[in-house]
């Protein structure tokens, strides 16, 4: 008995038909696009460096951000020592803020003359544009 020859599909011919098919197929998903391959890479190569850019600017801006809290927390500190320094403050008293150079004294002061003091005081730091003065006269 002798056995019987089935013809395999993945012949040669066969396997070059279907290559053929997948080649056109692929042939035709870019049919739609007039660009050359060389203006894609451009294109991704703009998008890239854009991004790029993108980052760079917010890093910058994040970078401003801090500098101007560091800033501020500076002024804050060298306007808490400078009010330590004065035998008629309580720099543990005074609260002391700063947004943006802008400083902001609240809390108890013993006279009207302090007061004052505490006001030149912060305005002398480095860095301060403007005090608000808000701290109440105690007798």
């Amino acid at each position: 008995m002798t056995p019987t020859h089935t013809p395999n599909p993945w012949t040669r011919h066969g396997l070059a038909l279907m290559l053929a098919a997948g080649a056109l197929a692929l042939g035709a998903c870019g049919k739609g696009s007039n660009e050359t391959a060389g203006q894609k890479v451009d294109q991704s190569v703009a998008k890239t460096e854009q991004a790029g850019a993108d980052a760079k600017a917010k890093t910058e801006s994040a970078a401003a951000t801090v500098g101007a809290a560091v800033d501020d927390a500076s002024i804050t500190a060298a306007v808490s020592t400078g009010l330590a320094k004065d035998p008629d403050l309580s720099a543990i008293k005074i609260d002391v803020d700063t947004k943006g150079g802008q400083v902001t004294l609240t809390g108890p002061a013993p006279s009207a003359a302090a007061k004052a003091r505490a006001e030149e005081i912060a305005k002398s730091v480095k860095g301060v544009s403007t005090v608000d003065n808000k701290l109440e006269v105690k007798m």
